[in-house]
């Protein structure tokens, strides 16, 4: 672990490879799981607010869960999660082409909405936990359905934190994400004069 400010980082984000491929993985991991997505509280409140914007995107039997679960459900730990659709798919997820898409980004693309996507599922596999004293941990969650997502990153080179590059400035901004790569060339060198 390595602390930058007010976060400490697992340094498996910069030690390990991962880089998204949705032509083997076809987004499973918005279809897969005993829960939903993490939100954030203000989240919640833009997703009810943008509704009507990403709702066209949806499929029928998200909608009908959001309009009978709402915008959030709390899970068995206390937190706000996506509502899922029979206890595995994202309510907010779309397909296309045999491909579990977010319909929220979908409609963020298409200009919309202003709301991309809840930050947890941009960052994914990195895995925000909030302590008690205000820090944030950063923490990368190996899950099985990421396998091809290993590989790709192996074979290209491209450490998790890398492939993550834009969620991490949104969520934390351009001056943290230097510092990850400062941490990485520190990690580097400190492997290199060990040889």
């Amino acid at each position: 672990m390595i602390e930058i400010d007010d976060k400490i980082v697992s340094t498996d984000l910069l030690t390990e490879r991962f880089a998204c491929d949705l032509g083997r993985c076809k987004g499973i991991c918005c279809v897969e799981g005993n829960a939903g997505a993490p939100l954030d509280i203000d989240e919640v409140d833009t997703l009810e607010e943008e509704y009507e914007n990403y709702k066209p995107y949806m499929t029928p039997e998200g909608i009908a869960e959001i309009e009978r679960q709402g915008f959030m459900v709390v899970d068995e730990d206390g937190d706000y999660t996506t509502p899922l659709v029979g206890d595995a798919e994202c309510a907010y997820s779309c397909t296309e082409n045999g491909i579990t898409f977010c319909a929220i980004e979908k409609a963020w693309r298409d200009g919309r909405t202003t709301f991309r996507k809840p930050v947890s599922c941009h960052l994914y596999p990195i895995r925000l936990v909030n302590f008690s004293n205000g820090t944030v941990g950063l923490n990368y969650h190996r899950w099985n359905v990421c396998a091809s997502a290993r590989e790709c990153g192996a074979k290209a080179g491209i450490p998790v934190y890398r492939s993550l590059r834009e969620p991490i400035v949104r969520r934390f901004g351009e001056e943290f994400y230097k510092a990850l790569e400062a941490a990485e060339e520190y990690i580097n060198e400190s492997r290199n004069n060990e040889r």
